[in-house]
């Protein structure tokens, strides 16, 4: 960040609190004390009314107040990507609140900015939501989609499949993308394969926005595309921990019911699987109920405690 740009920023910062210490302002943007000290005192030189008192830190006089905010486009969509998640992780009430307030800042966008929101706002949604794990190493790959979407470009990647380890290199018209099951997921059409795919973005070895021009006018909208999906295939999330003892037994069975991940956690391994039949799968993990636990869903705990009542009955 540039120093100008800086400057700018420090003012935002201190007009959205009544008081903030330089020791924040120095944290945030990452420079010493010295230089917030160089900047306020030119803020102050340059004709803002700014109060510094001791031990306290530095504030506004009250009733100035900045002309309103330019956002750069990356800021404005994130600020949609915020409004999704949001929606998804608090209460009724707090969304509503959290909307109304958003209405507001997207006031002082400019047009350009707001019809970009309005042409990408349906190309994202959040199915489930967990606030904690939306973004990590995804960030990069997923705010270079949001690019192409907005410029109607075709993404090059390069992107590794799970089993087997292979990397292979596509060329995707993006559709959108949708977060669950703890990831962010892009709906594609593949010109590799001549056909709809989903990538998880923290797959992508690279990706880049390349100069091709592609119609959304073809292409399904994520919506539909999600609807169709769910309509012909519903999807639990279900997590087994198993002791290393039994990671043998599951090594390469695993992969016929929907394998996603596995997280070590102490001696316990968490193993994460996305299958559509709840009743197929007990009847998979039954044959290891004196080995693994099934964390989640209690549809499945409360099935296989009822399968294995009956195998009681039936042998009785």
């Amino acid at each position: 960040m540039n120093r100008i740009d800086r400057l700018t920023a420090i003012l935002t910062h201190l007009q959205s609190k009544r008081t903030v210490r330089a020791s924040e302002l120095a944290t945030r943007f990452g420079v010493s004390l010295r230089t917030i000290y160089r900047d306020v005192r030119s803020l102050e030189e340059s004709g803002v009314p700014i109060i510094g008192e001791a031990g306290q830190g530095y504030s506004l006089v009250e009733g100035y107040r900045l002309p309103p905010i330019m956002f750069t486009k990356e800021e404005a969509l994130s600020m949609l990507v915020a409004e999704k998640l949001v929606e998804k992780s608090l209460g009724e009430q707090s969304s509503k609140f959290f909307k109304e307030a958003l209405i507001k800042i997207k006031a002082v966008l400019k047009s350009s900015e707001k019809d970009l929101l309005v042409e990408v706002q349906d190309t994202i949604q959040v199915l489930k939501s967990n606030p904690s794990q939306v973004m990590d190493k995804s960030s990069k790959a997923f705010h270079t989609v949001l690019e192409a979407i907005s410029m109607k470009k075709v993404l090059l990647g390069s992107y590794v499949t799970f089993d087997p380890e292979k990397k292979t290199e596509r060329e995707l018209e993006p559709v959108g993308m949708f977060h669950s099951f703890e990831q962010w997921y892009l709906i594609a059409y593949c010109r590799l394969r001549n056909d709809y795919r989903t990538f998880r973005l923290d797959r992508f070895s690279k990706l880049e926005v390349s100069e091709i021009s592609y119609s959304t006018a073809k292409h399904p909208t994520l919506k539909s595309y999600l609807d169709q999906v769910s309509a012909e295939q519903k999807l639990h999330q279900i997590i087994l921990k198993v002791p290393d003892g039994a990671m043998k037994y599951l090594a390469n069975s695993k992969y016929n019911y929907g394998f996603v991940s596995e997280e070590r956690v102490g001696d316990i391994t968490e193993i994460t699987f996305m299958n559509s039949s709840i009743e197929g799968f007990v009847r998979w993990v039954i044959s290891l109920s004196d080995l693994v636990v099934v964390k989640q869903p209690l549809i499945l705990r409360n099935r296989l405690a009822e399968l294995i009542e009956e195998i009681k009955t039936m042998q009785g």
